[in-house]
């Protein structure tokens, strides 16, 4: 069975050949550049000169030959650049700053740093006025999709891989977005105490995605499987924000990106990103449209995989569930192995779940670990069929 048949096959809710693997065709399922050099280095691979797929986070973009040999059943394309702009870089002594295309400033230390963090919200204090002559980032932008229908034409018509937008559309989510322009602290206190004022900022954000979805779906929809989208709604212990707030400010915009797209491009799966405790939400993701929900992250609260896969197993193809937090970091390989066959004997019965880690495999995980996993999913990865 050809990987793309796999994929489609178990978000069918079927049970393929074998349990799907992704590995690096999201900007929330891939590998840190100094995981990825150390991988390479410890497989006697050849240490190209890899892009970076993901500036703030420090991906690395995996080479076609690493994904063969390792199996990976997933393939992402990404958006690019918008035309004409042109990535914001200075340093100091002791940081490096990258200025996006939102124009919020992030920093990186320059010694033994491994990301960028949040450094400057250009929205901070800004009133409601603001925001009409703010200079907000061009959805239609040619840029961002050129070289993209060639590539995402080629995977599809070859059909042996699931063709994946594996960037988000235009926000990086519309909470987290509005969490970096104004920062984390203003933007809780402003979604609790100045409900005018989020309206108009989110109504923009949405503006910007749907015209996004537009101007994608009827030039290069037809060509992929999968989007992506990512928000982070919940931390270790609960959600951020309560669920009537949610209600009220993001399911419905979401809903209306969602409903474009489903009507749009009904093929597509919509693939929906969120960490932490997000169990008390997710009937309401569901309601929203989303068909593939990522992260099952067993170490928070609530999130027991077991019971999700009974609870929501029927509705939700569950994608990831290795831990990133804790087991791949600093397990030793006997708990890595166990982590592994615990995932799949959870979540795989009957199809609907593809293999991965929670969330991106950080720069201190060991490639002893990184081949552990992939080593028992090897071993363990076919369904049983009668």
């Amino acid at each position: 069975m050809k990987p793309r048949e796999r994929v489609l096959q178990t978000l069918l809710h079927s049970e393929p050949d074998c349990v799907p693997f992704d590995l690096g065709s999201t900007l929330v399922s891939g590998i840190h550049t100094t995981a990825y050099r150390n991988l390479l280095s410890f497989l006697k691979l050849p240490q190209n000169n890899h892009h970076i797929q993901d500036e703030i986070q420090q991906l690395a973009q995996m080479d076609k030959d690493v994904l063969q040999h390792l199996h990976v059943d997933t393939r992402g394309v990404f958006l690019q650049n918008p035309k004409g702009w042109t990535a914001q870089y200075h340093e100091d002594k002791h940081y490096r700053f990258f200025k996006d295309i939102w124009r919020i400033t992030w920093r990186m230390p320059r010694e033994g740093g491994y990301y960028y963090d949040l450094w400057k919200s250009p929205l901070r204090g800004a009133q409601s006025a603001d925001l009409a002559t703010y200079p907000w980032p061009d959805p239609v932008d040619a840029g961002r999709i050129e070289g993209l229908e060639e590539k995402a034409k080629n995977l599809w018509e070859v059909g042996e891989y699931p063709v994946i937008l594996g960037s988000t559309g235009m926000a990086p989510g519309l909470l987290q977005t509005s969490e970096w322009l104004l920062g984390f602290e203003e933007c809780y206190a402003r979604l609790a105490g100045d409900t005018i004022f989020m309206d108009t900022l989110l109504d923009i954000l949405a503006e910007k995605e749907l015209a996004f979805w537009k101007f994608f779906l009827p030039r290069l929809g037809k060509y992929f499987d999968i989007v992506v989208f990512a928000d982070d709604f919940a931390g270790q212990q609960g959600l951020l924000l309560s669920k009537n707030m949610f209600r009220y400010y993001f399911k419905p915009r979401y809903g209306q990106i969602f409903s474009l797209i489903k009507k749009k491009a009904p093929h597509i799966s919509i693939f929906f990103h969120s960490c932490g405790a997000i169990y008390e939400l997710i009937p309401e993701l569901v309601e929203m449209g989303i068909d593939i929900l990522k992260a099952v992250q067993e170490s928070a609260e609530g999130m027991d995989p077991k019971k999700l896969k009974k609870e929501f197993g029927d509705c939700l193809t569950f994608w990831g569930g290795i831990d990133t937090q804790w087991v791949l970091p600093f397990g030793n390989i006997c708990d890595v192995k166990d982590e592994v066959k615990r995932r799949i004997d959870e979540l795989a019965p009957g199809g609907g779940y593809i293999f991965g880690t929670v969330h991106n495999i950080q720069a201190d995980v060991p490639p002893q670990n990184i081949m552990a996993l992939w080593e028992s999913f090897q071993e363990i990865k076919a369904y049983c069929k009668a």
